[in-house]
């Protein structure tokens, strides 16, 4: 199971779990429609597109509304900290919600009931709050954006509002100096994808790969093209890929939708993510290694 958790800004959603399927321009799970226009919804619909032309199971997702308030956010972890082991996830992927240190220790605690210790991926504001707890570390992968890994690298800063102004000002061509204060505080996981006009995957503190091409700066001004990222990434390793490769083909992917749908400020992330199966059609093969015939994923 691919599972991937995160409040949304939709009012009077309840907690809601269970496998997602598309419906127009929105995803439903179990009835209740979330559009993919930035944020959980969007990393969800990313997923869902690639593990669907994968011939995948699609995700299962667990979801609350939260405008801020904080009240969905600890329904979903307090449920997740009860379930996780009946649930056993062979991929944990967590996104939006409002950082809770505690809660967060409790769910990493709780991870360790499952059979199988599952893929940990955090974004958003579940990374921040697993670097402020101090348990980056627990989790394979992070997919922080230029001035996160700014908040990664700031050994004293619990949320990036309070990254130390040095930091605060730092571009994307500091990363690979940034990612090495990171590692060397405890506040990175063991993979990091750091997004922006270069797209670098790191491992242990080491840059392994960079992504600049096809340049589209245009997708920096369109909300949810990271929360993309790391609904490919969670799809990619679901589907077996080592985590280094599903940054590289997500980071590639992302950038070639924007090129093939001639994105402008003006384009909707979901018209990105509906092309996803036309660029992995004819793409996948070349950059990876794997390609999809009938169904199946067969490595050549």
């Amino acid at each position: 199971m691919l599972l991937i958790f995160g409040t949304v800004p939709v009012e009077g959603l309840p907690l809601t779990i269970g496998k997602v399927e598309k419906e127009g321009e929105s995803i439903s799970i179990n009835g209740q429609l979330i559009p993919r226009t930035q944020g959980t919804g969007t990393m969800i619909g990313a997923a869902l597109a690639t593990t669907g032309y994968l011939g995948l199971e699609p995700p299962q997702a667990l979801v609350s509304g939260d405008n801020g308030q904080g009240k969905g956010s600890q329904q979903i972890h307090e449920y997740l900290i009860k379930h996780i082991a009946e649930l056993s996830p062979e991929v944990l992927a967590l996104h939006y919600c409002l950082p809770d240190m505690a809660l967060t220790r409790k769910l990493c605690n709780t991870v360790k009931e499952c059979p199988k210790r599952p893929v940990m991926i955090a974004d958003a504001a579940s990374m921040y709050a697993a670097k402020a707890a101090g348990l980056a570390q627990e989790f394979d992968i992070f997919t922080p954006d230029a001035s996160e890994i700014a908040f990664l690298a700031d050994a004293e800063a619990t949320h990036p509002a309070y990254i130390n102004r040095h930091l605060f000002n730092s571009d994307i061509t500091r990363t690979p100096e940034l990612a090495a204060m990171a590692y060397s505080h405890n506040n990175a996981a063991r993979l990091l994808l750091v997004k922006g006009s270069t797209d670098y995957i790191i491992r242990n503190g080491e840059v392994v790969a960079t992504v600049m091409e096809p340049n589209i700066p245009e997708l920096e001004a369109i909300g949810g093209t990271g929360d993309t990222i790391t609904g490919m990434v969670a799809a990619f390793i679901y589907a077996g890929l080592e985590p280094h490769e599903a940054a590289i083909i997500a980071a590639r992917t992302n950038r070639t939708a924007g090129q093939l749908i001639k994105a402008t400020p003006a384009t909707r992330v979901r018209e990105i993510i509906d092309v996803f199966p036309e660029v992995f059609r004819n793409n996948l093969c070349e950059w990876s290694g794997v390609c999809y015939t009938k169904g199946d994923i067969n490595n050549d």
